[in-house]
């Protein structure tokens, strides 16, 4: 998802939850563990089916408020020759961190990503991503992903912490260019999705 517009003069969200933050509850609509998620936009960089350079990051329901992830680095994702772009594995984070909230049928966006590189991911490999929600305040939404390579018990090479914000339909019909939000909002597909997460309209 995108990231939430940062108003001028505000300083630095915290990643660490409040002290009256609740444990995340899974939606009794959510879809079931092990089942795929599939792609919330066709034309996103990270999962999207019609992004001939992008992720195409695969990510599948897991349990209570949990996701995994993969995606296979191809040489378009490469930053130093051979090894992938850390711009690319840090999106890579977000878009399975944004993937939990499907599990809670709620439309949010990035607000704060901080992501640990621990060590480099080689083009030709897969990238195995787990990610969980750790906590909700009102709007905020806590949580961690970490990616591994080598097979989903492999070394950790990415981590990340984030908070995401629930948002209504119009932050991104008021900050999207129109002609692709309408364009997005026309597919039955597209449609199906967004009022499956409008909640508390």
């Amino acid at each position: 998802m995108s990231a939430a517009t940062t108003p001028s003069g505000r300083g630095r969200p915290s990643l660490t939850p409040p002290a009256d933050a609740k444990p995340p509850v899974r939606h009794p609509d959510a879809p079931a563990p092990g089942e795929l998620l599939g792609s919330h936009y066709d034309q996103c960089f990270a999962c999207g089916e019609d992004q001939p350079h992008g992720l195409h990051l695969a990510a599948r329901a897991g349990e209570g408020v949990s996701v995994t992830a993969e995606f296979t680095v191809q040489p378009a994702h490469q930053g130093a020759p051979g090894l992938a772009h850390g711009g690319v594995l840090a999106t890579a984070l977000d878009e399975t961190l944004g993937s939990l909230n499907w599990l809670l049928r709620v439309i949010a966006v990035t607000r704060r990503l901080e992501s640990d590189f621990v060590q480099p991911v080689p083009v030709g490999s897969t990238l195995h991503l787990t990610a969980r929600c750790t906590a909700v305040a009102g709007r905020k939404i806590y949580s961690t992903a970490e990616g591994r390579v080598g097979g989903p018990d492999g070394p950790v090479a990415v981590r990340a912490d984030a908070l995401f914000v629930e948002v209504k339909l119009d932050h991104f019909t008021t900050h999207g260019r129109s002609e692709e939000v309408h364009a997005a909002m026309s597919d039955p597909d597209q449609v199906k999705v967004a009022r499956a997460f409008e909640v508390n309209p």
